[in-house]
């Protein structure tokens, strides 16, 4: 399986302030990849530098084998790497069809808009009726839908999610999870930010656990969830 994103001894903070040290990771395409660990651990911070809102200090960052760590975000978009943001971050006063429109904006991504958005709704049934709704106005679960959705109109080849479930009651997240195993079905690449770290390995192929800036260890999801560390740490056990 050829990996389509690669993370190389990247460093990252913000002023002088330093949050990641020699972080790398790999995503293998087609597969879902969890990130967990504590909240202040770095998680946010290493999205924001692959995605290109904050530039590595030092490392180096390779999509489909093409260096593109010093691209702007909206190159990286353009190329097919999308990040859903924590905080859905959504244009609340639009609608739900006008918040979709505005996740395709990248010309690849506006090629496929009918198909992207059959797409969105085979996913998210509850958005197609809620299409001339205004965002702000639904549901926390719904919004976190329209959230992702907006995501996949960008035509991701990786997609990048930020505590999806954060705040969520437990049949949304359910509901959302269930949304990423059929995106692994249509070989989109995702790579999972997650609090919740007992759904995430659930779900997940592969996973890296990130302690206080650091890659503390890797490895299948299972296999991680089967840590003795991590069963303490992070599952209760």
């Amino acid at each position: 399986m050829s990996t389509i994103l690669e993370v190389q001894q990247v460093s990252a903070g913000y002023g002088e302030v330093q949050v990641l040290w020699d972080v790398s990771l790999q995503l293998k395409a087609g597969q879902v990849t969890a990130l967990v660990g504590a909240n202040g651990a770095g998680k946010t911070t290493l999205l924001r530098t692959i995605v290109g809102t904050i530039r590595p200090w030092q490392g180096r960052i390779f999509f489909e084998g093409q260096d593109v760590t010093r691209l702007p975000a909206h190159r990286k978009a353009a190329m097919g790497l999308i990040l859903v943001p924590e905080g859905r971050q959504l244009f609340p006063n639009m609608t739900v069809y006008e918040n979709l429109e505005m996740g395709a904006t990248p010309p690849r991504a506006r090629a496929r808009f009918q198909e992207n958005l059959e797409l969105v709704f085979r996913l998210f049934p509850r958005l197609k009726e809620r299409l001339h709704q205004k965002a702000g106005t639904m549901s926390g679960g719904e919004q976190q839908m329209l959230a992702v959705a907006r995501g996949l109109m960008g035509a991701p080849k990786v997609l990048m999610i930020d505590e999806m479930s954060l705040g969520l009651a437990p049949i949304l997240v359910l509901e959302l999870y269930e949304s990423l195993k059929q995106l692994r079905e249509q070989g989109i690449t995702v790579l999972l930010v997650e609090q919740n770290v007992h759904m995430a390995l659930a779900i997940a192929d592969y996973a890296y656990v990130l302690s206080e800036g650091r890659i503390e260890l890797h490895g299948p999801s299972k296999e991680v969830a089967n840590n003795p560390r991590v069963r303490e740490a992070y599952l209760g056990i």
